[in-house]
């Protein structure tokens, strides 16, 4: 298991950001030479984990639960295949490509180790926005790519460090549960009635997810 790429991405203007915003990261290239990784901080106020990444919405991406997003190079390579063309590392707004690794498939609050210093923990799914959807130019993308299950994983920073391109990823920890990114990704877009079975993944779950998993047995009971 290893990281091809570590991609940044910096703010451009283009026709499918939120109007309010005008500007998107979300074309993030690879980069060489070692990249710092540290938590950024609240979400609302701060953006990415990675140095020299720039994140400009800041109402619904970034923050110490969202600090970092990976995409396994096996889920983009099934894309090219399925949309006919090349999809490069970074391609689909992720800051981490990886190779051997179970992202989507993931556990919540799994800790990955990369390099010899920084640990993350997987935290939840990437839900696909309208500015995703216009990056990829692909009508009707935001159904398509929920339909498909395989959202990648956002990442918290838990030890910080730096990292590059070639460095090794080993799955440290490994929750005593079930509640995969592919499980939480489903629960919070087409199943919503799985909610109340992300609260077994405890304090490593979203804080986000944590509060609509309440909500939602508050309303219907489990």
């Amino acid at each position: 298991m290893k990281l091809l790429s570590v991609n940044l991405g910096r703010a451009r203007p283009a026709p499918y950001t939120d109007p309010a915003v005008g500007v998107t990261g979300i074309d993030k290239r690879p980069v060489e030479g070692p990249v710092r990784v540290a938590a950024p901080g609240a979400k609302g106020v701060a953006g990415s984990g990675l140095a020299g990444d720039t994140v400009c919405d800041l109402r619904h991406h970034g923050g110490d639960d969202q600090a970092v997003y990976a995409m396994a190079r096996e889920d983009l390579d099934d894309w090219e295949r399925e949309l006919g063309r090349p999809l490069p590392n970074g391609g689909f707004g992720e800051n981490l490509t990886t190779e051997g690794v179970e992202v989507s498939g993931a556990l919540i609050g799994e800790r990955w180790r990369i390099g010899s210093s920084v640990l993350l923990e997987v935290t939840s799914g990437r839900i696909p926005c309208r500015t995703f959807q216009g990056h990829v130019g692909e009508q009707g993308w935001v159904r398509r790519f929920t339909l498909k299950g395989a959202p990648g994983a956002y990442l918290r920073v838990i030890e910080a460090g730096e990292i590059r391109a070639g460095d090794p990823v080993e799955v440290v920890e490994r929750p005593d549960h079930d509640v995969t990114v592919a499980l939480q990704f489903r629960a919070t877009t087409t199943e919503r009635e799985l909610l109340p079975r992300l609260l077994a993944a405890g304090s490593a779950l979203h804080p986000e997810d944590a509060r609509a998993a309440r909500t939602y047995l508050e309303k219907h009971g489990s």
